[in-house]
């Protein structure tokens, strides 16, 4: 209870008094009342922002990099992926010389927990990894028929830092090595939700297709309008070498039948034109033989004139009178000049002798 104050003459006036601004107090002026009323509406009216003020759980970081030696295609994919990927760091290219596992430290200190891997070889060859650091799993990938933003100049974009969705074919939940790897691309690939450099929209889809024993990567804009799909860029195939069980190495768990290193590959093609060109030559030796070799003489068949009108002979005439000789008209014609030629030396010596 209140202190209460007693006066000269008695009561309790104070505490009434107390009591009756508390009630005042208690309600607010009209013009607060107005205001309060007033924002209450504006509220009610506006639209709110799209961004959900929600916590980052999903701490995933992905490491991008690469190793000495690979040319401008593979730096502009690596540019890419890190500008579709928000949640992903960059590197310094790693020497060759280096060993794989030294990419689990570098990982540690740049705290990701997944890892892109470009590893370049013959300067013509490149190898991708995915690793899972620094426990595993991990996948190595031969990537085949890189096309970059730059190079395919699409029609469809998106928003820079926008959250993909990602497209699986069927055949990923049929094979047990297929649906190891989609665990690795989903936990890879997809941004958390609420990252700081992530924005709240969902504008783009990033497409896996399993064709021909590969993996065939392609990003589309999702139009608002009909939900149609147009193409973005980049595009690029893998191709499955092996799955390790740890990070960048240890026991394999699955191995391709069906890779065919690029080696392999290159030493065929070059098989088959030499085959081509030894065919050829072939060809013109037996030719030259067939030249060299006496041709043979066949034996007369009595009834190949069967069929043979005989043709009607002409009288023989013979010449009594030997020919006259043919007039060669060049001969005549330098008698000619040298006569001309006699008649005008004679003329000028007259001519001097006067």
């Amino acid at each position: 209870m209140a202190a209460t104050k007693r006066k000269r003459h008695g009561g309790l006036a104070v505490q009434a008094k107390r009591q009756r601004r508390s009630e005042k107090g208690a309600r607010p002026p009209a013009k607060q009342r107005d205001k309060a009323e007033e924002a209450e509406e504006g509220d009610r009216d506006r639209i709110p922002g799209p961004v959900c003020k929600g916590k980052w759980k999903n701490k995933e970081r992905i490491l991008i990099f690469s190793s000495r030696g690979i040319n401008f295609r593979t730096r502009h994919l690596m540019q890419d992926l890190r500008m579709l990927m928000p949640h992903s760091k960059a590197d310094t290219k790693m020497d060759r010389k280096d060993k794989l596992f030294v990419i689990n430290e570098v990982c540690e200190m740049k705290n990701c927990n997944k890892c892109i891997y470009f590893e370049a070889k013959k300067k013509q060859d490149l190898y991708m990894w995915l690793s899972n650091s620094p426990h595993g799993p991990s996948a190595k990938f031969l990537v085949q028929n890189i096309h970059t933003l730059a190079e395919l100049k699409m029609t469809g974009n998106c928003l820079k830092g926008s959250r993909p969705l990602l497209s699986f074919d069927p055949a990923f939940d049929e094979l047990p090595h297929y649906a190891l790897l989609k665990e690795l691309l989903i936990q890879i690939f997809s941004t958390p939700r609420y990252h700081p450099k992530s924005q709240p929209f969902v504008d783009h889809v990033f497409t896996f297709t399993v064709l021909d024993n590969r993996i065939w990567f392609r990003n589309f804009q999702i139009i608002e309008e009909d939900a149609a799909l147009v193409e973005i860029g980049p595009r690029f195939v893998l191709n499955l070498i092996k799955i390790f069980q740890g990070s960048f190495g240890g026991p394999t768990l699955y191995e391709n039948p069906h890779y065919q290193s690029p080696n392999l590959h290159r030493r065929v093609i070059r098989s088959i034109t030499a085959a081509k060109y030894k065919e050829k030559q072939q060809v013109k030796e037996a030719q030259k033989l067939r030249k060299k070799e006496p041709k043979t003489i066949l034996p007369h068949d009595p009834t190949a004139d069967v069929f043979v009108t005989p043709a009607e002979e002409k009288p023989i005439e013979i010449q009594w009178v030997k020919p006259e000789p043919k007039v060669d008209l060049k001969a005549r014609k330098k008698r000619v000049y040298k006569r001309q030629r006699k008649m005008m030396k004679q003329k000028v010596n007259s001519g001097n002798a006067k």
